[in-house]
């Protein structure tokens, strides 16, 4: 029997490791026996530069078809440059959907903001398919809570866009049950109208990254490389974005600046890093450190070279975004401290599996205080903490219950 053919316009996608790209690659190729997989995506940020000048480069990975947009240069921090992205992003990746024959699901994830929901619905009218919404962020909800801008209007077509969106796919996926409760609410008017929907984690490779002792080779050498052996590490890995505090949160940093057994490590790229390197230099922080993201073969290294994680979310992002990298740290047995809101996918799973420490955000006194109980703890709470959260990851988030989810939502739409 001939298999149903799946398309999913996602940006991000292999060799790109950004946390989506990693999630919808292995997504695919746990789906590509099951279904005739394409891949819409851009090219990889950092890829060889295509000499012929043509708009869509054609790839595969396994069994998976691959369709790359060449886009504009990116500069995060800039608005124009983003704009200009994701305006090219949008109408080529309609272009190259709606060149694909025979699509029986579209599935698209909501990046770029609202309009990764949207090219799913022009698709699916367009083409007569299927339409799977995957939302790993609510907007115009999340730039609400960072005021991305002052202009309510836009704000208001960007709801009634996303809501559509929403309003029409075939099903909604969202990746917390904070983040459900968020979409009822926007349907609250009328219950009935609520769009077919359920909730699938994120997740990372528990076999991949376990556990490891500081005195593991590949875990040594990193802290060797970066000047932090026999230090207490706090370290944040991930996306230094704007929907984070993190700007607020080095500056609590200031107070712990001249205890030298202490390092700060901050691994990442993102719309805010050029600040936060600036306000470590004027201040003189020697024990907070800047490093680029990881190889994928390295992170599990890295991970487990911290004594405790960041996983920290700006205020008003309770119910609209999952911090992705609470699995990856869970998975490594390494204790959390959370800026969360109480409620919160994330919080809940602190709570639930006891693998950390929980603030709200914006409580900088009693982070600073949490900080200081922290670094005078013995260390054997911290690793009993850390492991908490790895046994409630392999009972409850394994990366197959994810994925299975997935297969069974699939088959069950193109059945």
């Amino acid at each position: 029997m001939k298999k149903k053919k799946i398309v999913f316009v996602v940006n991000y996608f292999y060799p790109d490791f950004a946390s989506t790209g990693q999630l919808m690659t292995e997504l695919c190729l746990y789906l590509q026996n099951d279904f005739e997989i394409t891949v819409v995506a851009a090219i990889p940020e950092g890829a060889e530069a295509d000499a012929s000048g043509k708009r869509f480069i054609y790839d595969d990975l396994e069994n998976i078809e691959i369709v790359r947009i060449k886009l504009p240069k990116l500069d995060k921090s800039n608005k124009l440059s983003r704009l200009k992205y994701i305006t090219a992003y949008f109408l080529f990746a309609i272009v190259a959907l709606l060149k694909q024959r025979k699509t029986d699901v579209i599935y698209t994830i909501s990046t770029p903001p609202v309009l990764g929901g949207l090219i799913g619905t022009i698709g699916k009218f367009l083409k007569g398919s299927k339409h799977i919404y995957n939302i790993q962020d609510f907007n115009p909800e999340q730039a609400e809570a960072v005021k991305y801008t002052k202009n309510k209007v836009i704000f208001g077509i960007a709801r009634f866009i996303d809501n559509l969106s929403c309003k029409f796919a075939d099903h909604v996926i969202t990746v917390g049950t904070d983040m459900q409760e968020t979409l009822a609410h926007r349907f609250a008017k009328n219950s009935n109208s609520i769009p077919s929907n359920s909730v699938i984690n994120n997740w990372t490779d528990e076999q991949d990254i376990v556990p490891l002792d500081k005195d593991h080779p590949r875990v040594k050498e990193f802290l060797l490389k970066y000047g932090l052996l026999n230090k207490l590490i706090i370290m944040y890995s991930g996306n230094l974005g704007l929907y984070y505090d993190l700007e607020n949160i080095i500056k609590l940093v200031k107070h712990f600046k001249d205890n030298s057994d202490v390092a700060f490590v901050f691994i990442g790229d993102g719309a805010v890093k050029k600040d936060m390197i600036r306000y470590s230099d004027e201040n003189s922080l020697t024990n907070t450190h800047f490093l680029e993201f990881q190889p994928k073969d390295s992170i599990k290294y890295s991970l487990n070279a911290a004594d405790i994680h960041w996983v920290v979310n700006q205020k008003g992002i309770k119910g609209v975004s999952v911090p992705s990298k609470i699995y990856g740290v869970m998975a490594a047995g390494k204790p959390v401290l959370g800026v969360l809101e109480s409620g919160s996918e994330a919080h809940r799973l602190i709570v639930n599996s006891e693998c950390g420490f929980v603030l709200e955000p914006e409580d900088y006194n009693g982070i600073t205080l949490q900080l200081e109980d922290i670094i005078q703890k013995d260390r054997s709470e911290l690793i009993l903490k850390g492991l908490n959260g790895r046994k409630y990851l392999e009972e409850y988030l394994k990366k197959d219950m994810a994925l299975s989810k997935y297969k069974k939502l699939l088959l069950y739409l193109t059945s």
